[in-house]
């Protein structure tokens, strides 16, 4: 299997396209970064099909709990305005907001 190599020019060409100033630290710093992350992918690619195996999403079985859904009596209108700093006509009263008018 080949590896992709990267070399300073390929970064250097990659930042002028993104429209990135980097300094020549940062060009270093980067072709061994991106060197891995492009090694990474080149050992999940290299994985040949695996037949009878099912694709999944997670490494192990996930099983959700659910519990029943139940009605149950909610609070009342005046039972939720009652801790509301203001309330009008039944409803929550709040601040005019983006010059809004009336």
């Amino acid at each position: 299997m080949t590896r992709p190599t990267l070399t300073r020019d390929d970064v250097a060409h990659l930042a002028h396209l993104a429209r990135l100033e980097l300094t020549e630290q940062e060009l270093d710093t980067y072709v061994g970064q991106l060197s891995v992350i492009l090694d990474s992918v080149a050992t999940v690619s290299s994985v040949a099909d695996t037949p009878g195996v099912e694709p999944t999403s997670h490494a192990v079985p996930l099983t959700n709990v659910y519990r029943d859904d139940v009605v149950r009596p909610g609070l009342t209108r005046d039972a939720a305005l009652a801790g509301a700093p203001a309330a009008e006509d039944g409803r929550f009263r709040v601040p005019q907001i983006l010059g809004e008018e009336q």
